[in-house]
């Protein structure tokens, strides 16, 4: 009975999977033909490697592979790693890591992504990429042909969705300024089809939470799920009822409801097995004690749930298939939505990279405005304090980390001058030739990709279309390559692919076999680069390349300083010079016999020629001294600007303390003036009661007498009180006044009372400046009367007080 029962059961699985859902816009879906599939996938595999080498799709696999190594010996690849720490989505964060970083194919493009970093770097909160998936594996699957699971086809609906409110914050922000500052974020998604249809086709069929196919994703789903609701119940409730049955009957311990090869059954005891006349047996437990027994009751019912069950899910495939070929059908413009996600997040991973490591907005020399009158005007590469981007990044993680951070790298001025196309750098071993060389290589890859670089002010680069390295030991046993070999064959490969707007960095040109020929060899390769590059830079240690900027306009110097005097290189670079290479200074210092380096100096003298020795570093030196000089000089300014600050402090204070000064000054005087008021009213009270006891016990004849005197006292008081005054006449005494050091002064035009003090005699015509309070002021001798002689005393201000009489 189970057997024919299983037999109905696969009889009556469905064998379409074509169906008509339901949707909210009421469009009818049709499965994606197969052959469509094919051609779909093959434009997107197109598509996507267009994507992912765009900015390289013009370069040949010569070209390609050197682009690599230079790469590789650049280490472009950690930079772009360093970028992966501030990405937001999972594909940023991917393309970062494994170096996929956009890099502009033209100046045009670089300035557009140096533009969206600048944008990136105005924002005042980081943009929220929260739901955005990396779905092109799932896009992939869908146009391949293979059926989408519900949390797939989900994760594309909500990435979608996350798009559309990445533009919608970025509008926000755009209505908020009204200033443009964001256009070149916006810009990344104007235009792009957020395909809302889809989304809401995704969202009305499916709930993303519980990743399960809704009910209203179509009628006939809707229909099936409802009968096997009603069946269910119905199945569930005549098992319970048996089961409480046969416990009843001491069949079974505890009613038994269960399920068993997909049909629902009850539990009964091996021996109690008669309590369910007809039903058919479907499982055992492990001892064999129990028995799982359909009901024969409930055959029809389980045979209903099955056939229901099988239907829910072939039509929850149709949906999903449906679903599954709509995203197939826009996988176009899922892959480019995705793309300018893509774009934008890296644009603000590299805005947060910027301000990370303070890093500064380049320019191109060929689309700098001839019209700026600024010294980088002369210059084709103009950069001043860059600091090397992976050393920086060191010191900067072990400050985030607080742990202690190595010194920070120092800061390199790099000044080429625009007729310039090959720059020789010489100076010593360890003195950071290859470095700077290095530096300058990821700063033109870094504004090429639009990622700021940490330097000083408005730096300024050529756009070069490639950077062309030979940096590194090239020898390969497997190759039969010794060290001149690598470098050669690697030179000769740079030849064949550089081009007008090329930049090519040589490390040690010519090493690694007989001077005199590496020597020919690099001048011959050097002269042919000048005039096929925009700029090559070159180190050595062959003084013969370095004299080629005296018979050829287009050769510069370069040298790296070396300290004598403590036998260190200080990193810094000297342009329009040629170093040393300081060997036996370096052997020196690291502490070599020194019979050996002195028998070394000998063979040098005698190996140098008489004029050679004599010039040799002459040029090196004195840029030493002029820089010295310089530096000593800008001190100097520094100090007198320092003393102009602190003056004009002091003056601002004593300008902002006038007011309250005067008022202070008001007060005094009120006070003052009250209180001889006082004294007068005292006086005047004591002469009238003189008067008036005089009066009363004098005969008639002395009142004139009494009357005289008291007029005589009366007049006293008046005078004694009586304001003074201070006149700066052209008598004699005032012509023949020569002002000294330490003099109290009146001086005309501050008020009688003030007093100053003669601190600095100047002129023979008597003029000094004198000081009162804080202030310092140069006045002539006829505006000045001498008050006291040669006293030093602190200069005070005060008032000067007559006696009464």
């Amino acid at each position: 009975m189970a057997m024919a029962a299983t037999a109905k059961l696969t009889l009556l699985l469905p064998t379409t999977l074509t169906s008509t859902v339901s949707f909210p816009t009421r469009v009818v879906l049709k499965p994606f033909p197969p052959l469509q599939r094919l051609v779909v996938a093959a434009a997107a595999a197109s598509s996507s490697s267009q994507t992912l080498s765009s900015s390289h799709s013009f370069e040949t696999p010569e070209a390609r592979q050197i682009r690599l190594e230079t790469e590789s010996a650049l280490e472009w690849g950690s930079v772009c790693a360093r970028l992966a720490d501030f990405a937001a989505t999972a594909a940023c964060c991917a393309a970062c890591v494994e170096g996929r970083v956009a890099v502009g194919r033209s100046r045009e493009e670089s300035e557009r992504l140096i533009e969206q970093t600048a944008a990136a770097v105005l924002l005042s909160a980081p943009l929220d990429f929260g739901g955005v998936e990396d779905v092109s594996a799932v896009v992939a699957a869908a146009t391949g042909g293979r059926l989408l699971a519900v949390r797939e086809i989900c994760g594309v609906g909500r990435s979608i969705r996350a798009a559309r409110g990445v533009f919608d914050q970025l509008q926000s922000l755009a209505q908020e300024t009204q200033d443009g500052r964001f256009s070149p974020l916006l810009d990344v998604l104007q235009g792009c089809d957020f395909l809302t249809e889809l989304v809401q086709r995704i969202e009305f069929c499916l709930d993303s939470t519980l990743s399960l196919v809704l009910d209203r994703a179509s009628k006939k789903l809707e229909t099936i799920r409802r009968e096997r609701r009603r069946n269910i119940e119905m199945l569930e409730s005549l098992l319970k009822d048996t089961a409480s049955k046969i416990f009843q009957a001491g069949g079974i311990d505890s009613p038994v409801v269960t399920k068993r090869r997909s049909r629902m059954c009850v539990g009964v005891k091996a021996s109690q097995k008669n309590l369910v006349p007809g039903g058919i047996i479907l499982s055992s437990s492990g001892s064999g004690a129990t028995y799982f027994m359909e009901p024969r009751e409930a055959v029809e019912l389980n045979n209903r749930e099955v056939k229901l069950s099988g239907d829910e899910r072939a039509e929850e495939l149709v949906i999903l298939g449906l679903l599954t070929s709509s995203i197939a059908d826009s996988q176009l413009k899922i892959r480019n939505l995705m793309d300018k996600i893509l774009e934008l997040d890296l644009a603000c991973a590299r805005g947060s990279y910027a301000l990370w490591t303070n890093g500064v907005k380049p320019s191109f020399s060929d689309s700098y405005s001839s019209s700026q009158s600024d010294q980088s005007s002369d210059y084709s590469v103009y950069i001043e304090g860059i600091r090397h981007p992976l050393l920086l990044e060191q010191s900067l993680m072990a400050e985030d980390s607080n742990i202690e951070a190595s010194e920070m790298p120092v800061p390199l001025d790099m000044w080429v001058k625009k007729d310039a196309r090959i720059v020789v750098i010489s100076g010593p071993n360890t003195g950071g030739k290859t470095a700077t060389m290095k530096t300058l290589g990821l700063s033109s890859l870094m504004s090429k990709a639009g990622i700021f670089f940490p330097a000083k002010g408005r730096p300024r680069i050529p756009w070069f279309d490639q950077v062309l390295a030979d940096i590194g030991d090239h020898q390969s046993l497997e190759h039969s390559l010794s060290t001149f070999s690598g470098h050669i064959s690697r030179l000769r490969r740079i030849v064949e692919v550089v081009s007008k707007d090329s930049l090519v960095l040589i490390d040690e040109i010519g090493s690694g076999t007989d001077p005199s020929e590496g020597v020919a060899l690099s001048t011959s390769i050097l002269k042919f680069l000048a005039s096929k590059v925009n700029l090559a830079i070159v180190t050595t240690h062959y003084a013969d390349l370095s004299r080629l900027q005296s018979v050829d306009s287009r050769f510069e110097n370069a040298a790296m300083e070396f300290c004598l005097e403590t036998l260190q290189p200080t990193y810094r670079i000297l342009w329009d010079s040629t170093g040393k290479s300081n060997a036996l200074s370096i052997a020196k210092s690291i502490g070599f016999d020194q019979k050996v380096l002195d028998r070394a100096q000998e063979w040098v003298e005698k190996l140098l020629p008489d004029k050679q020795k004599e010039r040799q570093g002459l040029l090196y030196d004195s840029l030493l001294n002029e820089r010295n000089l310089l530096e000593s000089q800008a001190n100097e300014a520094a100090s007198v600007l320092s003393q102009v600050e602190g003056l004009y402090s002091e003056i601002r204070l004593e300008a902002d303390d006038l007011e309250s000064r005067v008022a202070a000054l008001r007060t005094r005087g009120t006070q003052k003036v009250q209180q001889e008021l006082k004294v007068v009213k005292s006086q005047m009270d004591t002469i009238i009661k003189n008067f008036e006891v005089q009066l009363k016990n004098s005969k008639l004849e002395q009142y004139n007498s009494l009357l005289r005197k008291a007029e005589a006292a009366t007049a006293s008081v008046v005078a004694a009180h009586q304001p003074n005054e201070i006149t700066f006449s052209d008598d004699e005494s005032q012509s023949l006044f020569v002002p000294q050091i330490g003099d109290k002064v009146y001086i005309q035009g501050l008020g009688g009372g003030t007093v100053a003090t003669v601190i600095e005699t100047l002129g023979e015509d008597g003029s000094c400046i004198v000081q009162y309070g804080k202030i310092k002021v140069q006045v002539k001798r006829s505006k000045m009367k001498l008050v006291q002689r040669g006293i030093n005393e602190t200069a005070t201000s005060s008032s000067v007080k007559p006696k009464v009489c």
